[in-house]
């Protein structure tokens, strides 16, 4: 969930993740012991069915780790489910990613050792049977920011299951802080490792950013050809792999939009803050993605944090400039990088909790009213998937005639 201004690795977060997590000014904690957090219920007519599945990639090694001869995966798939009686509901993160996650996240000033990462439940259930009679469903894949594993999007994508599509979501192994694997074997990144060898050489850093996109794209188009077969009985016939949108915060939105450019099979990707060349910071002109260069001629949405727009974000205005496809953007007023994630509703708890100052939550999450916020992400991203996957009007949501988000300022 990364805080910073890059959209990939900057040399602040770097360095935050190697140090671990930072300890926060306080006026002293409330509370005894590691917290506990909640997350916003789905806002869609539908529940929420989940499963977890692991997928080997034997044509390629893994470009992380030499000695292992294949890539390997973990994806979460959120679906319509018919009941939900009788099925458990899901943790937001397994022990081994709670584990992982507390000591190597992109908060700001946030102790991670105080949060009880594994208590979190979602509002999916483990196994609870798909809604066949109102499916198929379109298929939209998620992609996390770096050094993120795939839960932190859990918000976005119940909500989006619970609207009627097949979410699935990816696990970038050894990019994720951990990733845990059936059996209980967790993998855990391999890039603060990565970024101390080449720091504080320009070009072994962007040579390293430009390895890391490669390899979540490779993941994404391998999803793609994996998951057909690889579906458990259960959910056969229950995804519509005709229908495949995707979408991602941070570098899993620069990932999205790659994917998009590099695969004919995604007919349309929405980036929620990431930038799209391989740079530091948002406002540096240059080494531009093919994406960005090329453009596309499908659909893409961008929404970005308060202050990113067209005028500064270079990467993003070489985008719309080639682009010849329907786009849209906007940005939310308050928000910030983080906004995009389930820190939106996460660390007004933890600040709450553990009696953390006002500017710890500004600085993570910005000014933003959480709930505006999240009601905002979640229509605007319902909105393009439904007209573009689904053919539905959105009402003149996505161009800003709506009204209903007086925070959303369109570009």
């Amino acid at each position: 969930m990364q805080t910073r201004r890059s959209v990939m690795l900057s040399a602040a977060a770097a360095l935050a993740l190697s140090a671990g997590p930072a300890r926060a000014a306080s006026a002293g904690p409330r509370t005894a012991g590691p917290v506990r957090l909640t997350l916003p219920a789905p806002s869609g007519p539908h529940r929420v069915g989940t499963v977890s599945v692991r997928l080997v990639d034997v044509s390629r090694s893994d470009p992380w780790v030499a000695s292992q001869p294949y890539r390997e995966l973990m994806i979460g798939i959120r679906y319509p489910a018919r009941t939900v009686g009788g099925y458990p509901v899901a943790p937001q993160m397994l022990p081994g990613e709670a584990a992982g996650f507390a000591a190597l996240n992109n908060f700001s000033d946030v102790p991670g050792s105080r949060v009880d990462w594994a208590a979190t439940r979602t509002h999916a259930h483990e196994g609870a049977p798909a809604d066949r009679d109102r499916g198929p469903f379109p298929v939209v894949c998620y992609s996390p920011g770096v050094g993120d594993p795939r839960s932190p999007g859990t918000t976005l994508c119940d909500d989006l299951a619970s609207r009627g599509f097949v979410v699935v979501t990816v696990d970038h192994t050894h990019d994720a802080s951990a990733v845990q694997f059936p059996g209980g074997r967790v993998e855990k990144s391999v890039l603060p490792a990565e970024y101390a060898k080449a720091y504080p050489d320009p070009e072994r850093i962007t040579a390293l950013l430009r390895k890391t996109l490669a390899v979540r794209v490779a993941d994404a188009r391998f999803v793609l050809d994996a998951l057909p077969g690889a579906l458990p009985q259960a959910l056969r016939g229950i995804p519509d792999f005709a229908r495949i949108g995707m979408f991602g915060q941070s570098s899993g939105g620069f990932t999205a939009l790659q994917a998009m450019h590099d695969d004919p099979r995604i007919a349309a990707a929405a980036d929620l803050d990431g930038v799209l060349a391989y740079v530091q910071d948002d406002s540096t002109p240059g080494n531009l993605s093919t994406v960005a260069a090329d453009g596309l001629d499908r659909p893409f949405l961008l929404i970005g944090k308060d202050g990113n727009d067209l005028g500064t974000v270079p990467s993003w205005d070489a985008l719309w400039r080639h682009s010849h496809g329907w786009h849209r953007g906007l940005s939310l007023r308050g928000a910030e990088h983080a906004t995009y994630t389930d820190a939106e509703a996460l660390i007004p708890q933890i600040a709450r909790l553990l009696g953390l100052p006002r500017r710890t939550v500004v600085e993570n999450i910005g000014t933003i009213v959480p709930k505006h916020a999240i009601t905002a992400e979640r229509a605007c991203l319902a909105a393009f998937f439904d007209r573009w996957l689904c053919d539905r009007d959105d009402d003149g949501l996505l161009d800003g005639a709506s009204g209903c988000h007086p925070e959303a300022r369109f570009f």
